[in-house]
């Protein structure tokens, strides 16, 4: 079976599902093509409020990309267009405008670990496994995945990770700030559905716009004007009326993300 890419729907939530699961959900080059459109089409499912980015069953999250196409994907003229492939996909997931979670068990290698960066939030079991093995392949990384990792388990950290290329257990993503949580591994799922169902049930333009302004000063600034006109745009809202007439009536409040 060649692996693909799944589109799931449940009420509110959006999985985009990694199903390779004979290879450990490695990534083929037809997997990376087919990301983007997984990408945008969660994006603009209105009636999708939270996306979950998961691997099939239970071995892995992703473990990696396919190695078996590296002679054949990964050189000369092939390689520069696989590398402008991964690049087009992360950055799809990255510039989703509604909330991205990573739900991460067993192996979470190199391009699992690149895919699950492009998160906003990472919750791991505890059997998950990371590791950028990049030194051991002759691989190099190009300078925005270097500098999401960096980001968060900061430069020294990405160096070490990057020039040992050792594997590391999720007790040590969590030290390292590369996970937000770590649960057993049969929680992991409800813990993740439920905290979606929680983020959903939101007003989704004040999530959009943190997302937005977060983003933004990640970037050192870089449309931090565009982002703050989401943040006011938030005042002019029906779901900012609604909020205020709930929390004075004592009830839950409905957003419609408008």
């Amino acid at each position: 079976m060649p692996g693909e890419v799944l589109v799931v729907r449940e009420g509110a939530i959006g999985w985009i599902v990694f199903d390779h699961a004979e290879r450990r959900n490695a990534i083929t080059g037809e997997m990376w093509r087919a990301i983007t459109p997984a990408a945008r089409e969660v994006d603009e499912d209105e009636d999708v409020r939270v996306v979950v980015l998961r691997g099939a069953g239970e071995e892995a999250f992703v473990a990696g990309a396919d190695i078996s196409e590296f002679e054949t994907l990964r050189t000369g003229e092939a390689g520069r267009r696989y590398e402008e492939e991964n690049a087009e996909a992360f950055g799809a997931l990255q510039n989703v405008t509604k909330p991205v979670l990573a739900m991460i068990h067993g192996f979470c290698i190199g391009g699992g670990v690149a895919l699950a960066l492009c998160a906003d939030v990472r919750y791991a079991a505890d059997d998950a496994t990371f590791g950028v093995p990049a030194a051991r392949l002759g691989l190099g990384y190009p300078p925005h995945g270097l500098a999401a990792l960096a980001r968060l388990v900061g430069e020294s950290a990405a160096k070490e990770i990057l020039f040992t290329a050792r594997r590391f257990d999720a007790a040590e993503a969590l030290r390292r700030h590369l996970v937000n949580a770590v649960l057993p591994k049969h929680d992991l799922e409800g813990f993740v559905r439920q905290t979606a169902e929680d983020i959903a049930a939101n007003a989704p333009l004040t999530i959009r716009a943190a997302k937005r302004v977060l983003g933004a000063l990640a970037r050192g600034g870089a449309g931090l004007d565009s982002a703050i006109e989401s943040v006011r745009a938030c005042f002019e809202s029906e779901d900012y009326r609604e909020g205020v007439r709930a929390f004075l009536e004592k009830r839950l409040p409905l957003f419609r993300g408008r």
